[in-house]
């Protein structure tokens, strides 16, 4: 399978830059592999919550949720639980 792929200019802050290729260097891998891993794992993280949330948002009972802050409980707070 080809990908596709584009070059683009990046400015990054010295020590940004000093420290992905620290790292880069460490993995084993070039700058630019290992932010292309490091850009994949954040736009992965990010779909993956947007997901999450989505389909939480969707099963969300608004009526039984402020029944439940609203009950008081069935036993005093501990001792430890006080302030």
């Amino acid at each position: 399978m080809t990908t596709k792929s584009m070059t683009f200019s990046l400015r990054l802050p010295l020590s940004l830059k000093a420290s992905v290729e620290r790292l880069a260097r460490k993995d084993g891998t070039s700058m630019n592999q290992f932010l292309v891993m490091a850009a994949a794992e954040k736009v992965s993280t990010i779909q993956t919550a947007d997901e999450f949330f989505a389909a939480r948002k969707g099963r969300g009972d608004k009526a039984a949720a402020l029944a439940f802050l609203r009950d008081g409980g069935g036993e005093e707070p501990r001792a430890e639980d006080r302030l």
